[in-house]
């Protein structure tokens, strides 16, 4: 069931993103009364699995799930219907509307998806409020594995600031990291400056950014399982571990570590329990585990808005999420940190799906996409909303509309593009499933 999960959360997701932009294409067009042939959820190619007309518009359910469209009368788009364009002009034609009428019909997709996500994060602003991890609530730094460590962090850090702007959320380092140019740490006392090498951002991709950077604990005793190795040893919660072996282990990942590194071997341990200090002899089982859960600082903090407060709150996190994904490009154009192989598709965005339904997973995931649609959707590509954006921007600057024969061709090199794009793309999904069995 978990499979079947994650490919109908992807189908709701991306069925919600089309209908919704190509219902902004739909209505800016019948308000300037232009005449719309087909409204379509997926592409028809050759056939659909649904169509029924009502008025004059055809609406269908297409076989192909690479999006959707909506065909306008008079419009040089993805039906390529050339033989409609060499009739005289009618008034209910797109082409026959002011330029100023077709920017609006041509953005009305991308505003929709804007403020869909503004809504969404509107509502889970005012219903959940904002939870987070200050930043600079990390009492004892961050801490940091080998590919952290290659970017030039320390466990031990404190994070100040990445790019010169301080950083409020220890939840969001990952990714600011990743698209930053240099962090700020004050370390050992002092502050220290260096750049984010392309490396490191590649050896991050390589592992999608897991376990890299995380926050420094004591080692401090929440329970102890019953009959365990540790319960044996007499450790019990509220303990704090102060060495191992005579070595110093004040903090979580150190008293971990020295487990798993002594299977099979006795330790010692000296732990304070309230103003005394005991010694404690335990011999580490062949699995590595003791029996002993960690005493989480509750730093989490969330901040709560009425509905009034949530709205601007709301447009804030659209408009951090669609710089954070202009921000992506910069990645994806150097070569170094091969950022082109994490990019994802149909088949590799489904596995990002949960398992079991999650609506929280579903509403992010549904205005972070949302987002992503309006933005590559306003790429001045001919085939996308951009490219006729951008040739009706020249029409409005110039005074003249381009040829139809341009728009032809620029229509085609479009499509050519983004078919290639989607191939590569489709491609980098099947390689990254064919090498898990290689």
């Amino acid at each position: 069931m978990g499979v079947v999960t994650q490919i109908l959360t992807f189908i709701l997701i991306i069925s919600i993103l089309v209908i919704l932009h190509e219902l902004g294409h739909f209505l800016t067009a019948k308000y300037f009364k232009v005449k719309v042939e087909k409204f379509y959820l997926f592409f028809d190619v050759k056939f659909s699995l649904f169509k029924k007309k009502i008025g004059d518009t055809e609406y269908g359910i297409g076989w192909l799930p690479l999006g959707g469209y909506v065909k306008m009368a008079g419009m040089i788009d993805e039906s390529m219907d050339t033989e409609q364009m060499a009739k005289e002009p009618q008034p209910w034609e797109f082409r026959s509307k002011p330029a100023w009428q077709r920017l609006i019909i041509m953005l009305g997709g991308v505003t929709v998806n804007f403020f869909l996500a503004w809504i969404i994060y509107t509502a889970l602003i005012v219903t959940n409020g904002d939870s987070y991890i200050p930043a600079d609530s990390l009492k004892y730094g961050i801490l940091v594995d080998s590919i952290g460590e290659g970017i030039g962090l320390k466990t031990g850090d404190k994070i100040l600031a990445i790019d010169g702007e301080k950083s409020k959320k220890f939840t969001d380092a990952t990714l600011d990291i990743l698209l930053g140019d240099e962090i700020t740490v004050e370390r050992n006392g002092e502050k220290v400056t260096f750049p984010v090498p392309d490396e490191g951002i590649k050896q991050i991709l390589s592992t999608q950014g897991r376990g890299f950077l995380s926050y420094r604990q004591k080692a401090l005793i929440d329970s102890v399982v019953p009959n365990s190795i540790a319960a044996k040893a007499g450790i019990v919660s509220g303990d704090q571990i102060i060495s191992v072996n005579n070595s110093p282990s004040e903090y979580w990942n150190d008293f971990t570590n020295a487990i798993k590194d002594s299977k099979g071997k006795p330790l010692t341990l000296l732990v304070k329990r309230g103003s005394q200090t005991e010694s404690l002899n335990l011999v580490v089982p062949e699995e590595g585990i003791i029996g002993v859960y960690l005493n989480s600082d509750d730093l989490i903090v969330t901040d709560e808005y009425s509905v009034f407060a949530a709205i601007p709150a709301g447009f804030n996190e659209t408009i951090n999420v669609l710089t954070k994904q202009i921000k992506q490009f910069k990645i994806l154009f150097k070569p170094k940190t091969e950022a082109y192989k994490s990019v994802k598709g149909p088949i590799g965005i489904v596995e990002m799906m949960p398992p079991k339904w999650n609506w929280m997973f579903f509403w992010n995931f549904t205005a972070m996409f949302s987002v992503w649609l309006a933005f590559v959707n306003l790429v001045p590509i001919p085939a996308l909303d951009g490219g006729h954006v951008m040739f009706l921007l020249y029409e409005m600057i110039s005074g003249r509309a381009p040829s139809e024969k341009t728009l032809e061709r620029g229509q085609i090199i479009g499509f050519v593009i983004i078919m290639g794009l989607m191939a590569i793309i489709f491609g980098n999904d099947i390689w990254n499933i064919i090498k898990r069995f290689l």
